[in-house]
C-alpha cells in the first residue's frame, strides 16, 4: 500500500503483537519535527547576566549613576552581577563593600529580588539580583 502511493511504511512500535505500522511521508515528518522543535527553542528564554562593579569606597554620585543603569538592566529582565571589588589592601574595608551591596539591594527591592547574598571569592565580593516577574 506504501509504494502505491509513493509514501514510506513506518515502524511505530515494534515490540506490540502485532507490530504498529503506519504509512506516511517519512521526509515530512522530520521537517516537521525539526520545526517544531525550533519553534520550541525560540520561545526558551534566554537569562543575560549584567555586571557592575563597585569599588569599596564608592562615591554617592558613582553610586547613584551605576543604580540607574542597575534599575534599567531589571526592568529589561536581565539578571544583575553585583559586584565590589578589593585592589591591593583595600580588602580590609570588607565591611564597607558588604554595607555598599546590601544598601543596593535595599535600593533596588521593588526593581529585583536579592538571588544570593554578598559573599567574598577571593578579591570579589559578589551579589545577584534576578529581575521581578512584570504582570
Amino acid at each position: 500500500m506504501a509504494d502505491e502511493q509513493g509514501l514510506d511504511l513506518v515502524e511505530i512500535s515494534p515490540n506490540a503483537n502485532p507490530p504498529v505500522c503506519k504509512i506516511m511521508d517519512y521526509k515530512k515528518f522530520l521537517y516537521e519535527q525539526k520545526k517544531r522543535e525550533k519553534a520550541l527553542k525560540s520561545k526558551a528564554t534566554k537569562v543575560v547576566v549584567k555586571e557592575i562593579r563597585f569599588g569599596p569606597q564608592t562615591d554617592d554620585h558613582d553610586y547613584e549613576f551605576k543604580k540607574k543603569h542597575a534599575i534599567k538592566f531589571l526592568k529589561d529582565g536581565a539578571k544583575l552581577k553585583a559586584f565590589v571589588f578589593f585592589k591591593g589592601r583595600s580588602i580590609v574595608f570588607k565591611e564597607q563593600g558588604q554595607i555598599l551591596l546590601l544598601r543596593l539591594a535595599q535600593d533596588l527591592e521593588e526593581f529585583g529580588k536579592v538571588e544570593q547574598m554578598p559573599k567574598l571569592e577571593g578579591k570579589r565580593m559578589i551579589m545577584f539580583i534576578a529581575p521581578k516577574k512584570n504582570k
